[in-house]
């Protein structure tokens, strides 16, 4: 599942989806609504890519090849992709210790000491520049500490939790 935050003209959507190669339909979770896309020309690459149907209408599109615009309807729009994954990769500390990987506000902590957790299981919701971040457990394990709380501003690099 890819996470991303995709920004078109100015507005920012939170996008989920599951890509296969060559699929010609997909779910898309766009702001956590789902979003029937299907690529008829689901052989070629994005940027021979022409039309789109989403959610039943046929869209005309034209894409940059580097992805810096799009073209729609509506003209040429600024074109933003951020893999929100990539932005919450943790710093390696190798004993169980989770980090803050950029400075921010905690905006929600998701379990509690003695919780077990499995490899990839959010731990913390941790907001920066207005983008909420997961940051998720790095191996299966038991909640050994939570080291921040619910509205607290932490630094890159604070130990949030510990797992063992």
């Amino acid at each position: 599942m890819s996470k991303l935050a995709v920004t078109v003209g100015g507005h920012t959507f939170q996008i989920e989806l599951a890509l296969t190669e060559g699929a010609e339909e997909v779910t898309v979770s766009v702001d956590g609504a789902p979003v029937n896309v299907v690529r008829p020309d689901a052989h070629v690459s994005y940027e021979q890519c022409s039309w789109i149907i989403v959610d039943g209408r046929p869209l005309e599109i034209e894409f940059d090849r580097d992805l810096h615009w799009i073209r729609g309807k509506s003209g040429i729009e600024a074109l933003e992709i951020v893999d929100r994954e990539a932005l919450v990769s943790r710093p390696r500390s190798g004993d169980g210790r989770v980090k803050a990987p950029i400075p921010g506000l905690i905006t929600q902590v998701l379990v509690n000491v003695g919780e077990a957790v499995e490899v990839g299981q959010p731990l913390v919701y941790l907001e920066a520049m207005k983008m909420q971040n997961e940051i998720r457990a790095p191996y299966n394990g038991v909640v050994k500490a939570v080291h921040v709380g619910s509205k607290q501003t932490v630094i890159r690099e604070q130990v949030l939790a510990e797992i063992e």
